[in-house]
């Protein structure tokens, strides 16, 4: 969650120059852009970190993991886009501290569709474990 704010803020702000960036087909916002650039260094930071030290527990192979990470993390994108959108465009609250409080809506959006979808542990196999261990 660090990384993502202080990334962000760093693109933002020195890399776009709170510009919007013009790709000759389309026009981004700075806020978004901002957010679009930093999405896949943290994507795959938070996969990783989720798989091998949060959620250690789980049961399901990498790749189903993978697939179920990259479904909650189209909801954290649309999460991010509308809240970005509603904090900056509508309330005209700073692009920066939107971005906090959208982190703080995503994360907990995130850890409870991570826990219970992308990483779950069945209760089969955690019964399957503890018979194991005794």
């Amino acid at each position: 969650m660090v990384l993502d704010i202080v990334l962000y803020f760093l693109v933002f702000h020195f890399v776009l120059l709170e510009q919007n960036l013009n790709l000759g087909f389309v026009v981004i916002s700075p806020h978004i852009a901002a957010f679009l650039i930093v999405f896949p260094i943290t994507f795959t930071n938070g996969f990783l970190l989720a798989k091998y030290i949060t959620f250690t527990q789980s049961s399901l192979h990498g790749k189903k993991q993978l697939f179920r990470y990259g479904l909650t993390v189209a909801g954290s994108i649309l999460l991010n886009y509308v809240l970005l959108k509603i904090f900056v465009d509508k309330f005209h609250i700073y692009a920066t501290p939107s971005k906090m409080l959208t982190t703080a809506v995503v994360v907990i959006y995130s850890f409870v569709a991570q826990k219970y979808f992308t990483f779950k542990t069945g209760k089969k196999q955690l019964s399957k474990e503890a018979n194991l261990a005794d």
